[in-house]
């Protein structure tokens, strides 16, 4: 009687086959998206960001309220410090970009990539912009109207088994004198039970 030997180097590609999954793609605006408490979720940043646009949009721009430094232009923005106070690393960028682009579709907003906190966004059109001043005589670039500035606030607390996160968002816009001509807060949160059992 023969004995059938299985081939070892066959082994990683039958464990590989049995452990692969389907993926499919969720709309981000889906109630099916994965909503965890221990980490700030992407339609957590979605939320926040829509809320504050709209307060921004009605509250200041719908008001006539943004004004520009230069007649018949928009009102230009630059982003200013967005600390991050939280427990995670997370790119601020999923909170600002959502606000910029809302803002620039209302045509009454431009943002500036040449002057930022923490250096300018653009290094490119930095060192165009750089350049136009020097063969314009030190003719200085036009200087942003407002600045975006604001902190994301983290607060976790538990009772028995279920544990509760709380994402505090905070934004103010200042006019070029250093005066907040709008402020917004908006608060998600969110709970979950631990496992009895755990790992």
């Amino acid at each position: 009687m023969k004995k059938f030997l299985f081939p070892l180097t066959l082994l990683p590609l039958l464990f590989t086959g049995c452990s692969s999954s389907k993926v499919s793609y969720v709309d981000p605006n889906s109630s099916r998206l994965i909503a965890t408490t221990d980490s700030i979720n992407i339609q957590d940043f979605a939320q926040a960001a829509d809320a504050m646009t709209a307060s921004l949009i009605d509250n200041l721009i719908n008001q006539g309220r943004l004004k520009s430094s230069v007649e018949g232009e928009p009102a230009l923005l630059a982003i200013s410090r967005i600390v991050n106070n939280t427990g995670e690393q997370v790119d601020i960028d999923l909170l600002v970009k959502k606000i910029r682009v809302a803002l620039l579709r209302t045509g009454k907003v431009q943002t500036s990539t040449t002057i930022a906190y923490g250096g300018p966004e653009d290094p490119l059109a930095k060192e165009q912009q750089d350049a136009r001043e020097f063969l314009n005589g030190g003719k200085k670039p036009r200087l942003p109207d407002y600045t975006l500035s604001g902190k994301i606030i983290e607060n976790r607390v538990k009772a028995g088994r279920v544990e509760q996160t709380s994402y505090i968002f905070q934004l103010s816009l200042s006019s070029r004198d250093g005066i907040a001509v709008w402020e917004d807060e908006r608060t998600i949160v969110k709970q979950g039970k631990r496992p009895s059992v755990g790992f």
